[in-house]
């Protein structure tokens, strides 16, 4: 069974190009992370709000995962940080097109 991480929060910073520039070693940290299979990031400089979808292959890793990240974020002074943990309905997923590793 896979698990989606969604998280997001305010963001008053830089978005776009920048955003990907300032994030590399961010996200390559990100990369090694025991049971991640995919994150996408994500952000909309209309609403000042950035954040991620993560795929995990089990539960416990997405969990321990979203603890580290929340420490962290919080750590860089967000703040209203929302996340959420879904089962992956793999079959119905499938049919819409998403891809599993």
């Amino acid at each position: 069974m896979n698990y989606l991480l969604q998280v997001d929060f305010p963001h008053d910073g830089i978005f776009g190009e920048e955003f990907s520039k300032a994030f590399v070693d961010l996200a390559n940290d990100i990369s090694k992370e025991e049971g991640l299979l995919w994150k996408i990031w994500t952000e909309n400089e209309n609403t000042k709000e950035a954040g991620g979808i993560y795929l995990f292959s089990n539960e416990a890793d997405a969990k321990r995962y979203l603890e580290k990240h929340t420490k962290r974020l919080e750590s860089f002074g967000y703040k209203n940080i929302r996340a959420k943990i879904f089962e992956v309905n793999k079959a119905l997923s499938e049919i819409t097109k998403a891809s599993f590793l």
